[in-house]
């Protein structure tokens, strides 16, 4: 560090709400003769532990009042962290004004995000605003050149260090660095109010959006090795890949984060108290295998069994815990990552033969049914949307054809829709008996996906010893309507006896006596699912 970037650090202003680590500060910080302000109950606190301060009170000769929301607000204070200490007018006025300089400034903010979380009503949130809090630490920021802020308990160690081995100064790297991470954090403290005030005045989509994300990890790159990533958590209180604990294995990459992401959030579509166990194996945040067993370990084979090939290097997200049968059955391939919301020691000790292999534990499964935003930038701004939250537009599916579906293809639409809501459009999924046995994803022609399903049935039979094509006999499910009734045919044409789809189509007749005509019993749900 250049010792002309150095800045003397003669007082101290201290003010937190978390108070980890106080004491240790201050002591430290009194042991370097630096004077300490501080107000309220971290005053009390570095009192209580013999460490000498001044209260803001005392040291502006004004006091404390409005229940505490004015107290650091005066020119004391931020004229002595404010003033440019090489401009002989600031300096002028401090002499006149008895305005003393302020080296450091310590403070983080009252919990407002906390509070909100824990469900408080409308005037404690709005008691949990600070604002002296933020104009401290964005005063202490503007002046960076002679002024230090310390936002995060996370820093004390280092800035202390720096501190013992200068003699009591910062470098202008530390405080140009701590001014940028101060500024983000009141950034990301006002994103939070506006979000919760909008959402009080019912403002689904106010004027301005504000964005703010706390950086969990920093990606060894992105969906490729020459682009960069890093991961940043929203705070959204939603159970997945950004809370679980990863219990072994490497680093989780961009494309894991997200491929997890959508295993974990189509294998939640099926609590295991009506589902049973479940079973979705991913690959390019598409499912290659879904499937509902008896076992965990019964589910497991039945979703890997729908695309054995694709399911190489996938990622296996479980509905419930992960038990040893069901490990020693994953572990016979490679496997990228496992979600699940727990597993028992048994397994935990089998994923661990494998240490590049992931495992991430939940503790529980996230609401299909809970709302949310999702995010999407493009060129020059953002696309946000509700989450894709529901799965039909009314509680019973209507039967459009001659023939209704038995109550085991009912189970069969109703399970493969649920899928195709999870699968890039155009989708199509064929499934029998709670299981996928094709799919096909991502194609600009519907007739096309249906196509590759129907392959892909036929293959998985191949692969177990049938010859029979999987397809046949089953359901199939679109994601949208059929806009013409080829697909529908292709559909037929693999051997399906029932479909499922949203309907809305102006040739919806059309489609609807051909299932009649090849005697397949069609259910309509009113509610596409379009995944981009």
């Amino acid at each position: 560090m250049s010792r002309s970037d150095l800045q003397s650090v003669s007082r101290a202003l201290i003010s937190v709400s978390d108070k980890s680590g106080l004491v240790e500060l201050g002591k430290a910080l009194a042991a370097l003769d630096i004077e300490i302000l501080s107000t309220g109950g971290s005053a009390k606190m570095l009192n209580d532990a013999g460490v000498p301060v001044t209260e803001v009170a005392d040291h502006t000769k004004f006091p404390e009042m409005m229940d505490g929301r004015v107290k650091t607000l005066h020119p004391k204070i931020h004229g002595g962290l404010l003033a440019l200490r090489d401009n002989e007018a600031h300096a002028a006025a401090m002499k006149e004004h008895e305005i003393g300089a302020i080296d450091l400034v310590v403070v983080n903010l009252y919990p407002f995000e906390e509070t909100v979380a824990k469900g408080a009503n409308f005037h404690t949130c709005i008691e949990n605003i600070d604002i002296g809090g933020p104009a401290m630490i964005r005063s202490a920021a503007k002046n960076y050149g002679f002024v230090t802020v310390i936002t995060d308990t996370a820093d004390y160690e280092t800035v202390l260090a720096e501190l013992k081995e200068t003699g009591g100064k910062t470098s202008l790297e530390t405080r140009k660095a701590m001014a940028a991470k101060a500024y983000a954090r009141t950034g990301a403290y006002d994103a939070a109010i506006s979000a919760w005030y909008a959402g009080q005045l019912g403002q689904e989509y106010p004027d301005r959006l504000v964005l703010a994300g706390a950086r969990q990890q920093v990606l060894r790159y992105g969906e490729n090795p020459h682009q960069s990533a890093a991961f940043y958590a929203n705070g959204e209180k939603r159970i997945g890949v950004a809370s679980a604990t990863q219990l072994q294995g490497k680093e989780l990459s961009y494309n894991n984060f997200n491929d997890t992401d959508a295993a974990f959030e189509l294998v939640a579509e099926f609590a295991p108290e009506t589902s049973g166990p479940t079973c979705a194996i991913i690959k390019h945040a598409n499912p290659c295998g879904v499937a509902m067993g008896a076992t965990l370990a019964d589910a497991y084979k039945a979703a890997f069994a729908c695309d054995s090939t694709s399911a190489f290097g996938g990622i296996i997200a479980l509905n419930q815990q992960l038990d040893a049968e069901t490990a020693t059955e994953i572990v016979k391939i490679f496997t990228e990552v496992i979600i699940a919301p727990d597993a028992n020691e048994e397994a935990r000790a089998i994923i661990a033969a494998k240490k590049n292999l992931r495992l991430l534990l939940t503790g529980g499964l996230p609401d299909p049914a809970t709302g949310g935003r999702l995010v999407k930038t493009l060129a020059g701004g953002y696309l946000i949307q509700d989450r894709d939250n529901q799965l039909t537009a009314n509680p019973e599916l209507q039967v459009v054809t001659k023939r209704a579906p038995s109550d085991q293809e009912m189970k069969d639409l109703k399970f493969a829709f649920t899928v195709a809501k999870h699968v890039k459009s155009n989708a199509i999924v064929y499934a029998r008996n709670g299981a996928t046995v094709g799919v096909g994803a991502g194609q600009m022609s519907r007739v096309d996906s249906s196509k590759i399903a129907a392959r892909k049935s036929l293959e998985a039979a191949e692969n177990a010893g049938d010859s029979t094509p999987w397809a046949k006999g089953s359901v199939v499910a679109s994601d949208a309507f059929f806009p013409f009734a080829d697909g529908l045919l292709a559909a037929a044409e693999a051997g399906v006896t029932a479909v499922i789809q949203p309907g809305g189509s102006m040739r919806d007749d059309e489609v609807i006596a051909a299932a009649d005509e090849a005697g397949i019993a069609m259910v309509l749900t009113g509610m596409r699912h379009f995944r981009h």
